[in-house]
């Protein structure tokens, strides 16, 4: 047999043997219920079976544990029905019913929470994050219960981070359950992620710009760390969002193309002068390029002020020449 529960057989047998003779002549359908959820300690009857009449509410097996599944086969399905006189008998030996006890998840969120509590007086702050070994942790209680989660047995190296714990989950009317874990802690800090994609040329605004938690020992040495090193700036390619972002992924906005033409601000003292010239490469807000004058065909150096703009101080009365 398959069912791994304490069964009550003897019970429904005795309760055969008393049951009115009139039950066993019964004509209501009954039908097999294949897949059942229970939220009770017990298996009943009308659980089971569609049609169960006055015994429903018979407890005929134990129910599995909370996160837990029954099966019963077919020989057991026919031997209850037949002791509480229910016209039901399986068409093959492949009939069977799938119980599952109603359960709450204890994940390992939520446990790893309360250890991080439990670190706080290790010297460990409220920002940190505690990863467990083992991922696929978790705890299954009954539904609706009460549960006390204890954190017991805490040891940690400092040095390495790394800890063993041992976690009491106590639900209401229920034994107390003991795991031993074992993880580690990481230092945490919010860092600037893009909230869109950001394509190459754009300029980043607050607006566009969320947080993320990070593991500082995972993060490049070069990653910003600061939202204001990111407004204004420019991405040198197409940028996804999401993730942090490394110093030498952003510049300064080009305002200034290579081979664009610009405009020259000859500057003196109570004068300015104009001219044409082309970039010879790319320049951004206060960078030093070198400019062509279109008209002479000089090659001088210009500072960047402004959108295809550069401007010259003028210290002899050379000005376009």
């Amino acid at each position: 047999m398959k069912l791994r529960n304490i069964l009550l057989i003897a019970a429904a047998w005795g309760c055969a043997l008393a049951a009115p003779t009139a039950l066993a002549g019964t004509t209501d359908q009954v039908v097999l219920r294949q897949s059942i959820t229970v939220d009770d300690n017990l298996v009943k009857l009308g659980d089971l079976f569609i049609g169960a009449g006055e015994n429903a509410a018979v407890g005929v097996a134990y129910a599995p544990a909370p996160g837990k599944r029954a099966i019963f086969d077919s020989q057991w399905l026919y031997r209850v029905a037949n002791a509480y006189g229910l016209a039901w008998r399986p068409m093959s030996l492949q009939d069977q019913a799938v119980v599952q006890r109603a359960s709450t998840v204890i994940g390992r969120d939520e446990i790893e929470g309360r250890i991080l509590d439990a670190l706080t007086g290790n010297g460990i702050g409220p920002d940190a994050q505690v990863e467990l070994s083992n991922h696929a942790f978790r705890v299954y209680v009954a539904e609706g219960a009460n549960t006390l989660i204890d954190v017991e047995d805490m040891v940690f190296d400092p040095r390495t981070r790394r800890f063993t714990t041992v976690i009491a989950v106590t639900p209401d009317g229920a034994g107390t359950q003991r795991f031993r874990l074992a993880g580690r802690v990481y230092d945490v800090r919010d860092v600037p992620v893009l909230a869109r994609r950001i394509l190459s040329g754009e300029i980043i605004t607050a607006g566009d710009i969320d947080t993320i938690p990070a593991r500082a020992g995972q993060m490049r040495r070069d990653t910003i760390v600061d939202a204001e090193d990111l407004i204004g700036k420019s991405p040198k390619r197409t940028l996804p969002q999401g993730r942090p972002i490394a110093m030498n992924e952003v510049q300064a906005p080009v305002l200034v193309p290579n081979r664009g033409l610009v405009t020259i601000l000859y500057q003196r003292p109570r004068m300015t002068l104009t001219a044409k010239g082309r970039a010879m490469q790319d320049g951004a807000d206060g960078d030093v390029i070198r400019i062509s004058n279109v008209q002479s065909n000089t090659v001088i150096e210009a500072v960047v002020v402004g959108p295809h703009t550069v401007a010259v101080t003028v210290q002899d009365r050379t000005l376009t020449n």
